[in-house]
């Protein structure tokens, strides 16, 4: 037990801002020792297998500079855990093994994701998935995949971006009851400010690497909706669909939670 946060919670309840009841429940939780956390270790990692109970999912696998061999080992140790399987960054070879090996493995080439198929449940949210133009189908690829994962719903529409921007309000309207939406842009990544003038949501906008030279990879559209002047929006890195979308379906899950 920390001795500073017993007496943060003893002046709370002198104070009145929290009452008996909830002191003791308190005092009960830090008092009573937690188990020890749950790590498998593997040939090729160090599998975190709290991480579900702690932080709502199962550990994801970055797929890059793994060996198919460690990730089908990982996936094999989520599955007798009965936790879901999700990787990112796979490329198409691996992609081969790990559909060869895992009968409900589906693969996603563009967005280079595969994730274990399951039976479908009950939607736990809506997000919405906005591109600014066909380029950047990678990166949204990987978020979508990444909420249906997570068991939310996902709207999509695509190539709506500024230089053209009589698209977006004629689809707007699909939005409205999400939870979070999501909008992946490149060049000078103006598309989310827009967005966050139409939607009374949290919008979480992805720059990507696409762009010409004076883009610096992504960095132009990140300075840009970092930026941006519309309250709702926040920003995730270059080419972070995985975020993006890790992020939206917490917003939605716990909310409907």
């Amino acid at each position: 037990m920390n001795r500073s946060e017993m007496e943060k919670l003893a002046k709370s309840l002198r104070a009145g801002r929290v009452s008996l009841p909830d002191f003791m429940d308190q005092v009960t939780q830090m008092a009573t020792p937690q188990p020890a956390a749950k790590t498998a270790q593997l040939a090729g990692a160090s599998l975190d297998l709290d991480r579900s109970a702690r932080c709502g999912f199962p550990e994801v696998v970055y797929g890059e500079g793994k060996s198919a061999e460690t990730i089908v080992e990982i996936f094999r140790r989520q599955l007798q855990s009965g936790e879901s399987c999700l990787a990112t960054r796979i490329d198409a070879d691996k992609g081969a093994i790990l559909s060869a090996e895992f009968s409900t493995a589906i693969y996603n080439p563009i967005g280079r994701t595969v994730r274990l198929g399951e039976a479908k449940q009950k939607p736990l949210g809506k997000v919405g998935l906005i591109t600014a133009g066909s380029s950047d189908l990678p990166v949204a690829e990987e978020a979508r995949e990444t909420l249906i994962w997570m068991n939310v719903d996902v709207t999509t529409i695509h190539d709506v971006g500024v230089a053209g921007p009589h698209r977006l309000p004629e689809r707007i309207g699909e939005f409205a009851d999400c939870d979070a939406v999501i909008v992946v842009a490149g060049m000078e990544g103006a598309l989310p400010s827009v967005v966050g003038g139409y939607l009374a949501c949290p919008v979480i906008a992805t720059p990507t690497s696409v762009g010409y030279g004076a883009s610096f990879g992504g960095v132009a559209a990140l300075l840009g909706m970092l930026n941006s002047c519309a309250s709702n929006v926040t920003v995730v890195n270059i080419d972070a669909g995985f975020r993006a979308a890790y992020n939206a379906g917490l917003i939605a899950t716990r909310r409907r939670r």
